[in-house]
């Protein structure tokens, strides 16, 4: 048995990864600020674990929590492309200072393992092909171009490229300050992984869905942001035209391969996608939503419109993951959306996305 801190342990994801970890025989203790805009006060606590409320800037509260650990779990951050980029003092200060001042107090209280949270944004646009099969791993959209709707990416001959899954030797390339964040946290504790003591591992997730989501956060995740609007008898908004594809991975999977993270030997140093495996069109999970929600008849909304910081395609290639963490995702967006909607119905759901709009485009994020 181990003694594991998870940062970031009263959010959607952290919960389940608390509930997991438990149930292997590991004994938690969770830090966590309980942000309002997430939390909504202390609703989010969860139960049957050592629980310390402070802010990732505190270094005196960090060194209290890591007293009597073995093991961190990294995930404590500010999520939202969106929002990060206006709210980037708060971006940078929660996500990359924060992920320092636990580097700095793990100093004074070392582990054996630190597991971070990283993220699929920090891709940018995923790998592709061009239509003779060449692999292209810098495509980046023409700001111009999708301002004036043309949202493909196209190849040296003019036609668009062929979106294909995306694994860790695609290079970086940050789109937002939200991915900026996420790729300094990831670096901070490879770094700090290489020069001191703790096994340091990176997951990046892609899109993860469940019950638990901030359903009233407007910047949480999409299949969330979907569902406020659809229960509030709204049709779900999408940006530019629906068809741009992204990887759903269920929260019980990503619990999983957190687990996998901490308990696997010998992996010290690497990074893994964690996502489902599969593609699927924004449009489409919106349609398949409605559609086990009761309300087929609220169509999308396709806006026509791009949002600063999008990409078009990311999808996940986890074949590293099955390799050598025996990472195996058990459910699929279509079987389980289900119990995500059995779940919704018993909430109070205040839907915030017409007033997410609204400081997008108050900002010109929006075009």
């Amino acid at each position: 048995m181990t003694k594991v801190l998870i940062t970031g342990g009263c959010g959607f994801i952290g919960r389940h990864v608390a509930q997991e970890l438990q149930q292997h025989g590991h004994e938690v203790r969770v830090y966590d600020a309980l942000i309002e805009q997430v939390h909504d006060g202390a609703a989010a606590l969860p139960d049957d674990v050592d629980f310390i409320r402070g802010d990732m800037r505190d270094a005196d509260s960090l060194r209290g929590a890591l007293k009597g650990c073995e093991a961190v779990l990294h995930l404590a951050a500010e999520v939202g492309v969106g929002q990060s980029m206006y709210e980037i003092a708060r971006y940078v200060g929660a996500n990359d200072l924060g992920t320092a001042v636990l580097l700095e107090a793990l100093l004074d209280h070392p582990v054996e393992r630190i597991v971070v949270a990283s993220s699929m944004s920090v891709y940018g646009e995923g790998r592709y092909v061009t239509a003779s099969g060449e692999t292209v791993d810098t495509a980046r959209r023409d700001a111009e171009a999708v301002r004036g709707g043309r949202w493909d990416i196209p190849g040296p001959d003019g036609q668009p490229l062929q979106a294909v899954p995306t694994d860790e030797t695609k290079p970086v390339d940050l789109a937002s300050i939200y991915a900026l964040t996420k790729y300094a946290q990831e670096r901070q504790v490879l770094i700090f992984g290489d020069t001191y003591p703790p096994e340091a591992v990176a997951l990046r997730l892609f899109n993860v869905f469940g019950a638990g989501q901030a359903l009233s956060n407007p910047y949480t995740g999409v299949l969330a942001n979907f569902a406020s609007r659809l229960a509030n008898g709204e049709r779900p908004t999408i940006f530019e035209d629906g068809a741009q594809q992204r990887d759903f991975v269920h929260v019980e999977d990503v619990a999983r391969a957190f687990r996998l993270a901490l308990e696997t030997p010998g992996i010290g140093g690497e990074v893994f996608n964690i996502g489902s495996g599969h593609a699927y069109s924004i449009a489409r999970v919106a349609e398949l939503l409605a559609a086990e929600m009761g309300r087929p008849d609220l169509e999308p909304e396709i806006l026509g419109r791009s949002r600063a910081g999008d990409i078009r395609n990311c999808f996940a290639d986890i074949s590293k993951a099955r390799e050598q963490l025996g990472f195996a995702p058990e459910r699929r967006l279509e079987d389980s959306l289900g119990d995500f909607v059995e779940w919704v119905r018993g909430q109070t759901v205040i839907d915030r996305g017409a007033e997410m709009r609204r400081e997008l485009e108050a900002r010109r994020l929006v075009s």
